[in-house]
């Protein structure tokens, strides 16, 4: 961890200690010596501010914030987080080892405690064109690892259902390690749920309703109530902390830099409270709970532990004062004691420039299949409409919302673009697009014409990487030269950039509150109910191929 400024080399602190494993608050002080905390005393009174373990991300990818670890970091230790459970499998879809290899050791530049997993699902499907793939045997090697912590999400639950023997040799050399088993089974239930918590899976993040949860909830799970920049159900499962709050921590899964900067856990425990849940509960959920299922070396307030926590100024506003890991304080009054630092790059980036001609949909038929994105979600919904078509081919449907979207191959330079119909984005002119597109990470875009497409499409491939948003007569892009996926620039830069794309984005007539974020799950096969892979367009809810034209 690089240094950061001691307030005046203060080695005592005193408040309302909040203990989450007595389950108690008391005025005391306490006394902290090489990093760890020494003592904790009881007072007979306190100033008015309440100490307690830092917040942890049950589950993040830390790509997601297009920020490498170690500025993650910077950002996120002002909101109170000390540490995250952290899934790398969008880097490592683009770089196999080497990429995870880069997070680990540039986590180690930073503050936060990153406790990262083996990605069990590289690629994640075998209906898309990965950068890398690991095999069980690869999987075994991070297993042995120390700085591998756990089996990342199981995405491929249909594997898990089906006894696929390279998916339950993961699972087994998970167990064989000792170390837990993540799981990603969205809308999963009855028979098909049992069997796949039964081979050994612990947690679930992709609940959006509450009997779901309380499904796999009674049969063992640990919910990951998630609240993300796309995925947003902590209205919907918030219920299940004062239901059972001993099977729940609190994740953010995706976090786009703009949402970063406001806030993390935080803000999820600030709502917590705000619904009446018992302070003691929520507070667990956002630290004692991950320490403990996933074995991590994080503070909890206790003599001997290392100096992990925060202080808050109360427990109805939960505003985050300051922030202290390993017994340095890394932020104060809002803002970062870590210094930023440049961060190297690394790529794998093949494709080359297209024409409009690449995106043309010859017409095959009258009627046509048509993803619909939804605000808030990473699920689709499936509708089949009535092709525009001019000149034999389909066009963009500007008053009906319907728009083509399209996926190139970035790691093969002539690849043919996977193209289809989407409705939700609501563009009247224009188009944008992404390399951050899960979980291969190939170019995604959408627009309003092939001309407007290959306009945008173009721009990322001068730049090997990025998000950008184009009109006739303008542009706008962020650069993400680190696997396609994160910028090697100032996180505040990057936040400030991505709310201006955005802004950018909903100019062009887009109504989602988060649009990169949901054009990037257009291309996630496990999660239904039509996808768009490299290879053309998917039905997730039946794992196979489907017609882009209905006969």
């Amino acid at each position: 961890m690089q240094p950061a400024t001691q307030l005046s080399g203060q080695t005592r602190f005193h408040g309302h200690i909040v203990d989450v494993v007595a389950g108690e608050i008391f005025p005391g002080l306490i006394e902290i010596c090489d990093g760890n905390i020494a003592s904790i005393q009881r007072t007979p009174t306190a100033p008015p501010q309440w100490i307690m373990p830092g917040l942890i991300d049950a589950h993040i990818h830390i790509e997601s914030t297009m920020l490498p670890p170690s500025e993650f970091s910077r950002l996120a230790t002002v909101h109170g987080t000390v540490a995250t459970i952290s899934d790398p499998h969008e880097i490592a879809n683009v770089l196999g080892m080497e990429g995870i290899r880069y997070m680990i050791e540039d986590g180690q530049r930073g503050a936060v405690k990153f406790y990262f997993g083996a990605p069990s699902c590289v690629p994640a499907t075998c209906f898309e064109s990965a950068g890398a793939t690991l095999d069980a045997g690869q999987i075994g090697q991070l297993l042995q690892s120390s700085d591998i912590h756990y089996l990342s999400e199981m995405m491929n639950f249909p594997g898990v259902i089906h006894g696929d023997a390279e998916v339950m040799k993961k699972i087994a050399l998970a167990a064989a390690s000792q170390k837990p088993v993540d799981g990603h089974a969205p809308g999963l239930r009855g028979k098909d749920v049992a069997t796949y918590i039964a081979a050994g899976i612990t947690t679930d993040h992709e609940c959006t309703t509450l009997a779901e949860a309380r499904e796999k909830m009674a049969l063992g799970m640990h919910i990951l109530i998630r609240e993300g920049s796309a995925a947003k159900n902590f209205n919907d499962l918030a219920p299940l902390i004062q239901e059972n709050y001993a099977r729940c921590m609190l994740c953010s899964d995706d976090l786009h830099p703009d949402d970063l900067v406001k806030g993390h856990i935080n803000l999820l425990v600030k709502r917590a409270l705000a619904l009446g849940f018992e302070p003691m509960h929520v507070l667990r959920c956002a630290s004692l709970h991950p320490v403990r299922h996933y074995h991590l070396d994080v503070g909890l307030l206790q003599a001997g532990d290392p100096a992990d926590f925060i202080i808050v100024d109360n427990l109805d506003d939960f505003n985050v004062l300051s922030t202290c890991i390993n017994g340095t304080i890394v932020a104060a009054g809002g803002a970062s004691l870590l210094p930023c630092q440049p961060a190297t790059t690394i790529n794998h980036f093949l494709a080359c420039a297209r024409t409009g001609a690449d995106f043309r949909i010859p017409a095959a038929g009258s009627q046509i299949e048509v993803m619909v994105a939804m605000d808030g979600q990473v699920f689709t919904r499936r509708e089949v409409v009535e092709a525009t078509v001019e000149q034999g081919e389909v066009v963009a449907d500007i008053p009906r919302d319907l728009l083509k979207i399209a996926v190139i191959n970035r790691y093969q330079s002539d690849a043919k673009p996977a193209v289809a119909i989407i409705r939700g984005f609501g563009l009247r002119r224009g188009a944008i697009a992404s390399t951050v597109a899960h979980d291969s990470h190939h170019i995604i875009a959408t627009g309003t014409s092939d001309a407007a497409i290959c306009k945008a499409v173009n721009m990322l491939i001068r730049e090997k990487g990025g998000i950008c948003a184009v009109d006739d007569d303008s542009s706008m892009q962020l650069p993400l030269p680190i696997a396609g996926l994160m910028s090697d620039r100032d996180g505040y830069q990057v936040a400030r950039r991505y709310a201006g794309l955005n802004r950018f984005v909903h100019d062009l007539g887009c109504p989602l509150s988060a649009p990169f974020m949901t054009l990037s799950f257009m291309a996630l096969l496990v999660i239904p109910a039509l996808k768009l892979s490299d290879k053309g367009l998917f039905d997730s809810e039946h794992f196979a191929f489907t017609p882009l034209w209905r006969c």
